[in-house]
C-alpha cells in the first residue's frame, strides 16, 4: 500500500523530483524538454522522457501523463510506481517491449493546477491541420457567455439559466457542447487553439526521436474527470479503424468504449493528440487507449472548469476565492484518498501488462 501511495505528489515540483529520482534509481536516462516558462513556484517546467528498454526495440509502449495539466497528479503517480516496480519492468523487457514514459505533456497546467496549457489550449483538441478551416462548434458559441459570467460564483440568474439549459437539452448535450472543443474563443473552455502549442511541437519531436524505428506501438494516455469515481474507462484512442478497434478489444477487453460509436463517456472529438502517432511513426502498427478515471459527476467537473477559466480572466479576485476555485478544480480531477489511488494504480498496471502481451501477438 505504501509503495503505491508514495508515488503520488502534492505539487508538480514534487512529482517531477520523484519521477527523476525513480528513473535515476532504475539506471535510466532522462531526456528533459524544457518549457519556456517557469512554474507556479518558480520551478523549471519540462516534458521529461524516459525510455526503459532497447532503442531499437520492435515494440514500444508509450505511457503518458498530464495531457490535461492537473490530471497529471494521477498519471504521474502511476508512472512513478511503474518505474519502481521491478516485476513490471522485467516483464516488459522479457517480451522485448521498450516502455516510453512521457511525464507531463502539459507541465505548465500541471504546475499551475489548470487543465489547459499556458496558451489556454486543450492539447487534446490541438492536433488539427491548421492549414485548413478549423472545426466549428455552434453549440459552444450558444453558451460561451453563460459558462463565463461576470461574477463568480455565478449569480442566481446565471445558475437558473444554466439549470434551464440542462433541463431542456440534457446533461449529455450540455457536456458535449462544452467539451467537444472550439477554436473561436481563446478565453473559453476546451479551446483547441489557432496554431500548434509548445506541447504539440514537443510531443511530435519526442515521437520522432523514440518511435520511428519500431514495428508496433501501443499508447496508454492517463486521464481523469469522466465516469464513476475510481473506475478507469478504457477509451479507444486510434483513428476510426475497425481493425484497430478489434485489436484494442482483444488486448484490453470487450468493455473498451469509443467516441466513434457513441459508447464512451467522451463526446466525438477532433484534433486528438494520439493522431500524432500515425503522422510521426507511420511505419508502426498503432494501438492505443485513453485510461479515463472517474472523479466527480459531470456537472461538478464542468462547474470547476468554469471557475478556473473565470479566475484566469479575473486575477484581481480575492485570495480566499482563488484558493476555493483551485481546490474545486483539484477535487474535480484528483481524489485524495488511499482507496482511489490504489484503484488507479492497480487498473493502470493491469492495462500495461495487457498492452505488453498484445504487442507480442501476431
Amino acid at each position: 500500500m505504501n509503495d503505491i501511495q508514495n508515488g503520488f505528489s502534492k505539487s508538480y515540483e514534487q512529482a517531477r523530483e520523484k519521477f527523476l529520482n525513480a528513473a535515476q534509481t532504475a539506471g535510466l536516462q532522462v531526456d528533459s524538454n524544457i518549457h519556456p516558462l517557469l512554474g507556479r513556484d518558480g520551478e523549471t517546467l519540462a516534458m521529461d522522457v524516459v525510455l526503459d528498454g532497447a532503442t531499437d526495440a520492435k515494440a514500444v509502449l508509450v505511457i503518458s501523463s498530464a495531457c490535461h495539466g492537473v490530471e497529471g497528479y494521477c498519471g504521474s503517480g502511476v508512472q512513478i510506481h511503474a518505474l519502481k516496480n521491478t516485476a513490471w519492468r522485467e516483464a516488459a523487457r522479457a517480451q522485448g517491449v521498450a516502455v516510453l514514459y512521457i511525464h507531463a505533456l502539459n507541465p505548465h497546467g500541471f504546475s499551475h493546477v489548470r487543465r489547459v496549457t499556458h496558451e489556454n489550449v486543450d492539447i487534446n483538441r490541438n492536433f488539427q491541420d491548421f492549414s485548413k478551416p478549423l472545426p466549428d462548434n455552434p453549440a459552444y458559441r450558444e453558451i460561451h457567455t453563460l459558462l463565463l459570467p461576470e461574477v463568480w460564483p455565478p449569480d442566481a440568474a446565471n445558475a437558473a439559466a444554466t439549470a434551464q439549459y440542462i433541463a431542456e437539452r440534457g446533461m449529455k448535450t450540455y457536456q458535449a457542447a462544452v467539451s467537444k472543443g472550439q477554436h473561436e474563443f481563446p478565453d473559453g473552455l476546451f479551446f483547441g487553439g489557432q496554431a500548434p502549442t509548445w506541447s504539440n511541437h514537443t510531443l511530435r519531436s519526442v515521437l520522432k526521436k523514440y518511435g520511428q524505428h519500431c514495428q508496433k506501438m501501443a499508447w496508454i494516455d492517463l486521464h481523469t474527470g469522466l465516469g464513476p469515481s475510481g473506475i478507469g474507462e478504457r477509451i479507444f484512442a486510434c483513428a476510426d479503424d475497425a481493425a484497430a478497434y478489434q485489436r484494442a478489444k482483444a488486448w484490453w477487453g470487450q468493455g473498451i468504449t469509443s467516441i466513434y460509436d457513441g459508447s464512451s463517456s467522451s463526446p466525438m472529438l477532433t484534433g486528438l493528440m494520439w493522431m500524432a502517432a500515425y503522422q510521426e511513426c507511420g511505419q508502426a502498427q498503432y494501438t492505443g487507449i485513453a485510461l479515463e478515471y472517474g472523479t466527480q459527476t459531470p456537472d461538478k467537473v464542468i462547474y470547476a472548469l468554469r471557475g478556473d477559466h473565470w479566475l484566469q480572466s479575473h486575477p484581481e479576485a480575492p485570495e480566499a476565492l482563488k484558493k476555493q476555485i483551485k481546490q474545486e478544480l483539484m477535487d474535480a480531477f484528483y481524489v485524495d484518498t488511499d482507496e482511489w489511488r490504489t484503484q488507479i494504480v492497480n487498473q493502470a498496471m493491469d492495462a500495461m501488462h495487457q498492452a505488453v502481451t498484445g504487442l507480442n501477438t501476431a
